[in-house]
C-alpha cells in the first residue's frame, strides 16, 4: 500500500517522471554512531565503496562565499579594522560586477569586529554581502538585527561525536534545541545559515536529512530563506564515485537536495584541507548541486586550512569557460598586501600566489620557455595575475635560463631576443659557474645578476635598459 500512495511527479531538470522519495524520519539512538568502521582512531581513516552513484546536478548559477574574517581569522593574529576593510574592498573588486563572491562572514564579538562590519556595510556594495557568525543566543540575534544585517551563521553540529560527546544530548534533543534557535532567528526576520559542523562523520539519512527537512518546513512557514552549509570540518570528504556516505561529497549533496528538498541556491560546501582534498571536494559540491562554496583567502584557516578562495576562482573559470567579470589580477594585489602590509608569509610554492609558483630553475625547462613560453607556463600568468613567467638562476639554469632572464628583465626587442648563443649570456654564465665551483649552494638573487649583467654590457659596449 505504501508504494501506491507515493506521488508520481515530473522532474523539470531531467524531464522524467519520478516516484516521490521516501520521507526520512529522525533516527534517535541511545548510543552514538561514530562510524568506527571508517574512522578507527588508532588507524588511518578508510575510504569504502558501495558503488552507489548519484547524477551530476550542476546549478545554473554557482558562486563563492568567503570566511577569511571568520574561520580564517580563528587561525591567525586578528586583523585590524583597517586591514579588514581593505581586504573587503579587494574582495568586491575581485568578485566583479556579477558578484561572484557573494558574501563575507564576520565575527561580532568585540568592538573592533563590529567597527569593521559597520565600515564594510557603509561601502554600500551589493556584493559581497556582509553576514555574521554568532553564538546561538537571543542576545547575539539582537546584535545582528541592531546592525542591520540580513543573514547570520549558526553552528548546528550534526555528528554524534558532537551531539553526544560535546553537547551531551541525544539526537532528538539536539534537533529540538537547534530548531528552537532557528525559530528565534526567524522571529527577528533574520535569515539563518545553518553550519552543519562535522557532516562527514554524521548519520546523513538518520539525522542530517530529517533535520534539513524540518528546516525547510520552517522556511516555508516563515517565508525566509534558510541556508544549509555542509561543513567538512575534519577534511574527511572524498569525491570518488561510489564512495560510501558520510565520506561521499556527491552523496551528501544529493541527499540534502533530493531527500530534504533544499534547493541548490541554499546549499553551501565548507571544506578543510586535512587530506589535501579541499579544492577537489569544493568543485565536486558544485558539480552535484551546491550553488555556493565557502572559502578563505590563501586557504588560511583551522589546522591545515580551508578551501583557498583564489583556487576556486580558477576552478570556476575552467568549469564555466569564463571568469564572468572576476578580476584575477586582484589576487596578486591581495598577496602583496598580505606579505608587505599584514606581514603574512605565503609559502613560496603556493599555486597562483607563491613567489615560486611560475618560476623554473631547470635548464631544460628554461630552454623550452625561451622557445615558447606556453611549454612550461600554466596560462598567461602576466595577463591574469600580473606575474610574468620567471627563471631563477642557479647551477642548473644553463645558457637558456640566463638568456630568458635577460629577456625578461631588460628592454630587449621582442623581434630580436637574446638567445643562448649570445656573448653576453656566455659572460654571465661564466660568472655563475664560478660561483658554484667556489662552493655556493644558494640561488643567485636578481640584484646580483643585475650587477654582473651591467658589467658585461659595458665590457661589450652594449646598451640595454632594465625594465621598470
Amino acid at each position: 500500500m505504501e508504494n501506491e500512495t507515493r506521488r508520481v511527479h515530473m522532474n523539470h531538470n531531467s524531464h522524467l517522471l519520478e516516484l516521490e522519495e521516501y520521507m526520512y524520519p529522525l533516527v534517535d539512538v541511545t548510543r552514538p554512531n561514530t562510524f568506527r568502521n571508517l574512522y578507527p582512531y588508532d588507524e588511518i581513516p578508510k575510504i569504502a565503496f558501495n558503488d552507489r552513484t548519484v547524477p551530476h546536478h550542476m546549478p545554473d548559477q554557482i558562486w563563492i562565499t568567503d570566511t577569511t574574517f571568520r574561520d580564517g581569522q580563528q587561525s591567525r593574529a586578528p586583523y585590524t579594522t583597517e586591514q579588514i576593510v581593505t581586504i573587503y574592498d579587494y574582495m568586491h573588486k575581485l568578485g566583479g560586477p556579477k558578484g561572484k563572491i557573494r558574501a563575507c562572514e564576520f565575527f561580532l564579538y568585540d568592538e573592533k569586529d563590529r567597527k569593521a562590519v559597520e565600515k564594510c556595510m557603509d561601502r554600500g556594495y551589493r556584493f559581497p554581502q556582509v553576514t555574521s557568525w554568532i553564538r546561538a543566543s537571543k542576545k547575539d540575534f539582537e546584535l545582528v538585527k541592531s546592525m542591520g544585517m540580513r543573514e547570520t551563521g549558526i553552528l548546528v553540529s550534526c555528528s554524534d561525536y558532537h551531539i553526544f560527546y560535546k553537547m551531551h544530548m541525544t539526537r532528538r534533543e539536539a534537533m529540538e534545541h537547534y530548531l528552537t534557535i532557528v525559530k528565534e532567528c526567524l522571529e527577528m526576520g533574520i535569515s539563518p545559515r545553518c553550519h552543519l559542523e562535522d557532516i562527514t562523520r554524521a548519520d546523513i539519512y538518520g539525522y542530517v536529512i530529517p533535520f534539513c527537512l524540518e528546516l525547510m518546513k520552517l522556511r516555508d512557514q516563515y517565508g525566509i530563506p534558510i541556508k544549509v552549509r555542509c561543513c567538512d570540518t575534519m577534511g574527511y570528504g572524498v569525491n570518488y564515485p561510489g564512495a560510501v556516505i558520510p565520506r561521499s561529497v556527491p552523496g551528501i549533496i544529493y541527499g540534502i537536495m533530493t531527500h530534504s528538498g533544499v534547493p541548490s541556491e541554499l546549499i553551501e560546501w565548507h571544506g578543510h584541507n586535512d587530506f589535501y582534498k579541499a579544492v577537489s571536494n569544493s568543485t565536486t559540491a558544485w558539480l552535484y548541486g551546491a550553488c555556493g562554496v565557502n572559502c578563505s583567502l590563501f586557504g588560511i584557516g583551522e589546522r591545515t586550512g580551508n578551501t583557498p578562495l583564489e583556487a576556486m576562482i580558477f576552478e570556476y573559470a575552467q568549469l564555466r569557460g569564463t571568469l564572468d567579470g572576476m578580476d584575477t589580477t586582484v589576487i596578486t594585489d591581495l598577496a602583496e598586501y598580505y606579505e608587505n602590509v599584514i606581514g603574512y608569509k605565503i609559502p613560496e610554492r603556493t599555486p597562483f600566489v607563491g613567489r615560486n609558483f611560475n618560476i623554473t630553475r631547470a635548464g631544460i625547462h628554461a630552454d623550452g620557455l625561451l622557445k615558447n613560453e606556453e611549454i612550461y607556463n600554466i596560462f598567461d600568468t602576466e595577463k591574469f595575475l600580473k606575474r610574468p613567467v620567471e627563471v631563477a638562476i642557479s647551477n642548473t639554469s644553463g645558457l637558456a635560463g640566463i638568456a630568458h632572464w635577460v629577456n625578461r628583465h631588460y628592454e630587449v626587442p621582442e623581434e630580436n631576443p637574446i638567445d643562448k648563443k649570445s656573448e653576453l649570456v656566455a659572460m654571465i654564465k661564466a660568472w655563475v659557474d664560478e660561483q658554484y665551483e667556489n662552493g655556493r649552494v644558494t640561488v643567485i638573487a636578481n640584484d646580483e645578476l643585475f650587477g654582473v649583467t651591467d658589467i658585461a654590457l659595458r665590457q661589450l659596449g652594449l646598451c640595454l635598459k632594465m625594465k621598470k
